[in-house]
């Protein structure tokens, strides 16, 4: 679900981020720009090192950018003080792993492991019970409550996870690889949740993911490329069909940021035979491109 009349709930305006490593200075994001309406669900493919887990705890307020912007809601995730950070990372944004080991602590049941996050934030008992209950019964585990990690299947904890993160009620979902550790029938499974959770919550939720299956069952899905935005998918899909059925009415866009850089696929330029310099025509309100060598 989206809202295309109103502004952006997400955006990232040319990004950055430059990591020392050693007397090395490594870019995981140049000039990343994205832009996310409130309520919708979107994909964010790439290859390994294209700077998508980067760019995901950025807006966890994991990690802060080099440069540029990043606003999500009321917040500027470049201007927080720690307080802000600390009120972020409670209120406004909910995560889940892909180890899922990682998302809940082994000691506590499901039931107790969704109540934590609001018991941190001084939530009422009677409101904390209820809470847990409504969110174990949405992700289909209510009757798992009692039941602790090591006594759910890996689907199950992801389920308990997905709950845990939307405890204190966040407008935003970040998952990182979802499916990443779960058979074909169980990251359905998770992927028709997160849909439901989508539809149920109006909660904003942002996938990165290698799995094919997840980024042609989402609305759109957006590539990065060397640290930038490169290209975006958009498809008319149904939230009840499964993992890798076919979309309708698929569209693939280049991206152009605000600099109007557009990144041109490796095989269009071999093509061309275009190399580092570029002829651009204009026509009839059509843009051509052909090499300057």
């Amino acid at each position: 679900m989206t809202n295309p009349g109103n502004d952006p709930y997400l955006v990232c305006s040319g990004l950055f981020k430059i990591y020392k490593v050693a007397d090395l200075e490594v870019v995981a994001l140049r000039g990343l720009e994205l832009s996310v309406d409130r309520g919708e669900v979107i994909a964010v493919v790439g290859a390994s090192g294209s700077g998508k887990s980067t760019m995901l705890n950025i807006l966890a307020g994991y990690d802060t950018p080099s440069a540029g912007t990043v606003h999500v809601g009321k917040f500027d995730l470049l201007q927080m003080t720690n307080k802000e950070v600390v009120e972020y990372r409670r209120q406004e944004v909910g995560f889940v792993w892909q180890e899922t080991s990682r998302n809940l602590f082994p000691y506590l049941t499901a039931y107790e492991n969704v109540e934590l996050p609001m018991l941190l934030t001084g939530v009422p008992s009677k409101e904390r019970e209820q809470r847990s209950s409504e969110l174990l019964e949405i992700v289909g585990l209510g009757h798992r409550r009692d039941h602790k990690p090591g006594q759910l299947s890996g689907g199950e904890q992801q389920r308990v996870a997905i709950a845990v993160a939307l405890a204190n009620r966040p407008p935003l979902l970040l998952a990182d690889e979802p499916t990443g550790e779960l058979d074909d029938e169980t990251a359905s499974e998770v992927l028709a949740l997160l849909n439901n959770v989508n539809s149920e919550l109006g909660t904003t939720i942002v996938i990165v993911t290698h799995d094919p299956a997840i980024s042609t069952s989402v609305g759109r899905a957006v590539a990065i490329r060397d640290g930038k935005t490169s290209t975006e998918t958009t498809r008319i899909v149904s939230f009840e069909r499964k993992i890798g059925g076919e979309a309708s009415e698929t569209e693939e866009f280049l991206i152009v940021d605000s600099s109007g850089s557009v990144q041109i696929p490796r095989d269009v330029l071999d093509q061309l035979a275009i190399h580092r310099r570029v002829r651009l025509g204009v026509s009839d309100g059509k843009v051509t491109l052909e090499s300057g060598e």
